[in-house]
């Protein structure tokens, strides 16, 4: 079984790449939506126990730690070695059951990917991207965004320039959603015909 790993920087396009290779028929975990169910279950107690305040109702208030985090971000490894191992359990579920299923190849859309070691876990890397100027205008129209989170966000992430080196497959997103929709069917019959890799800098 095939593992893509599908990741990009913020406002890159990412979530949206992802569906249009679930719309291809590729079974995706997508590693946020796994954070946000965390968030309301497993997490909760130990996330809870580390950053004080920020359970609310019995779930994570997303909002309240990410205060906290703005306040003090040397506390973002203390919050990620509570939540990557959850993660990791339920990326293996998910591989487990796809496996068992019969698939052939699956994405795991995954933001950190380098930055959380991911990469050695997949057998293609897929990363998103676009112009900076548009990253820049979709991140900043996100409700509660700001020039500061904007800013404290990229700078937890492996630079654009630098996902690209290492990309066996690059989507650029900024030339409308039938291009990447075009470029997701390209990859998917790549990888389905063997290719693991294309020329970097096309």
């Amino acid at each position: 079984m095939i593992r893509i790993g599908l990741t990009g920087s913020i406002g890159m396009g990412k979530s949206t790449t992802a569906l249009l290779f679930a719309d291809e028929g590729i079974p995706v975990n997508d590693a946020d939506a796994v954070v946000h169910a965390l968030y309301q279950g497993e997490a909760v107690a130990p996330v809870g126990a580390a950053f004080p305040g920020t359970v609310k109702d019995g779930s994570i208030d997303r909002a309240e730690l990410a205060r906290q985090l703005a306040a003090e971000p040397q506390r973002f490894s203390e919050l990620e070695a509570i939540v990557h191992p959850l993660v990791r359990q339920k990326e293996q579920l998910f591989l487990d059951h796809q496996r068992a299923s019969g698939a052939k190849m699956v994405l795991l859309d995954i933001p950190l990917l380098f930055e959380s070691g991911a990469a050695d876990r997949v057998d293609v890397i897929v990363v998103v991207t676009c112009d900076p100027q548009v990253q820049r205008q979709r991140v900043l129209a996100r409700p509660g965004m700001s020039e500061e989170k904007f800013a404290m966000i990229l700078a937890r992430q492996v630079p654009d320039a630098q996902k690209r080196q290492k990309a066996d497959f690059m989507i650029d997103t900024g030339h409308g959603i039938d291009q990447a929709r075009s470029r997701v069917r390209d990859i998917v019959a790549a990888i389905r015909q063997g290719k693991r890799s294309e020329t970097k800098h096309a």
